[in-house]
């Protein structure tokens, strides 16, 4: 997308009384999405947020690439962190692509190998297809002055519970 394209959807969207970051935007367009290496979802956020992004991205999936020093309870992670206390627009959007068919897999309880920290506005785990767990998590970091949103994907079978 480019910057003029995007800074006048963003300028309808401010018109509408909704508030877009694009950091919100690339997570709810990629960060759900399976199947891209580093390289592409750095890519593929650039094409929405520009260059450089206007925040940090972490991601990683082992099931397609060599990821050291990760957490073994984790097999792929995308994770955006911005400046701002944007929680509750992130919390919105969030919700609402997680409604979007296809739906975001159905709530569970929360995975062991996860917990609310300070400044967690929403943390909930989901059952998906093929005995997989994610866990979403977004809120605010540094007293507010940041705003994170994350999933993080288990591998097959963890984090499920046979309660």
């Amino acid at each position: 997308m480019t910057r003029l394209l995007r800074a006048t959807l963003l300028a309808i969207l401010a018109g509408t009384g909704v508030q877009a970051h694009p950091a919100i935007d690339a997570f709810t367009a990629y960060c759900f999405k399976a199947g891209q290496t580093a390289a592409q979802a750095q890519a593929n956020m650039t094409n929405i947020a520009g260059d450089p992004l206007p925040f940090v991205l972490t991601f990683w999936d082992k099931t397609l690439e060599p990821a050291p020093g990760t957490p073994e309870y984790a097999e792929r992670k995308c994770e955006v962190v911005f400046a701002g206390n944007h929680a509750t627009a992130a919390l919105n959007a969030v919700r609402a692509k997680m409604a979007t068919p296809p739906v975001f897999g159905t709530v569970i309880p929360l995975p062991e190998t996860h917990a609310a920290t300070p400044g967690t506005v929403m943390i909930e785990g989901r059952e998906l297809l093929r005995q997989r767990v994610a866990v979403v998590h977004l809120g605010t970091r540094d007293a507010g002055a940041r705003t994170f949103i994350s999933v993080d994907r288990l591998p097959a079978g963890m984090g499920l519970r046979n309660d």
